[in-house]
């Protein structure tokens, strides 16, 4: 674990929705959210806390929120790499005045910004949900105190197994 890192537990799919609200309380426009996890583990679901209603993007690959802050949610699960991100059009996807939510973000991170936020996403058991919130680049670092305050009620102190 990261020093950085934040580890936290979803016990319901109304967790998840309040933890991606916390996470979007605290996001500026320009601010770029990496979800990982596997099929099912509730990236969708994390995302409706921040935005609802959201409906996977799964088959339009980006899908565009008019809400206080513009969001941008992408699903790169059909996408080959970082280079078919791109081809989206990389200044329209991650425009400097939205917030952008990228599920399966592990499959295009390399054409992610430098710095950006991972919600790395496991199932547990049923609906529960061992979430690590992951840094990268320099500026998030520096805002996680921010974020472990807004989610210190889903915070675990080690990683949840089995």
């Amino acid at each position: 674990m990261h020093s950085h890192s934040l580890e936290l537990l979803s016990s319901s799919e109304h967790d998840t929705k309040a933890i991606g609200a916390a996470v979007a309380g605290l996001l500026e426009p320009g601010d770029v959210v990496g979800l990982t996890g596997d099929l099912g583990a509730g990236k969708t679901r994390l995302v409706q806390g921040a935005e609802d209603p959201v409906i996977s993007p799964t088959f339009m690959l980006v899908r565009e929120y008019d809400g206080d802050v513009a969001v941008n949610h992408v699903d790169a699960y059909r996408l080959s790499g970082p280079a078919e991100l791109e081809d989206l059009g990389y200044d329209t996807v991650f425009d400097p005045d939205v917030v952008v939510f990228v599920e399966w973000a592990d499959r295009v991170s390399r054409a992610l910004p430098d710095s950006w936020v991972e919600l790395r996403m496991e199932t547990v058991a049923d609906e529960r949900r061992h979430i690590t919130v992951e840094p990268h680049g320099e500026s998030w670092p520096g805002r996680m105190p921010a974020l472990k305050e807004a989610l210190a009620r889903y915070a675990v102190e080690r990683p949840l197994t089995g």
